[in-house]
């Protein structure tokens, strides 16, 4: 099996449900803690594809820091230099096993990496 790469902040309950949820199932699971370790740009350009190019879901809108950029969510490169300046506005959790990815909202959509 596959490992797969969870963006992980261990705050976030989501996040440490998506965890629990794939340890429970023994899916070999390598923790990207992406507050510590920043994706950059090309790593998020890669990531939204894999996400089948839903980049207006990788944005937390509701965050301050998104708002006091007036940036425009339906535009890929201003989420993406969003979350380049300010990581902590990357929704989470992200499973990603390298061909696709989803994103953990309920925590157990990541499991569909495992169908």
């Amino acid at each position: 099996m596959t490992a797969i790469t969870l963006l992980h902040n261990p705050r976030c309950s989501k996040s440490r449900q998506a965890l629990a949820l794939l340890e429970e199932r023994g899916v070999p699971v390598e923790v990207r803690r992406y507050l510590e370790a920043p994706l950059d740009a090309d790593e998020l350009r890669a990531l939204i594809a894999r996400l089948d190019g839903d980049h207006s879901a990788l944005i937390r809108t509701k965050e301050p820091e998104w708002k006091a950029l007036d940036a425009d969510a339906s535009d890929v490169e201003q989420v993406i230099s969003a979350i380049v300046a300010h990581p902590r506005l990357m929704e989470r959790p992200i499973a990603d096993d390298g061909r696709r990815a989803v994103i953990g909202r309920p925590p157990e959509d990541v499991l569909r990496l495992l169908e």
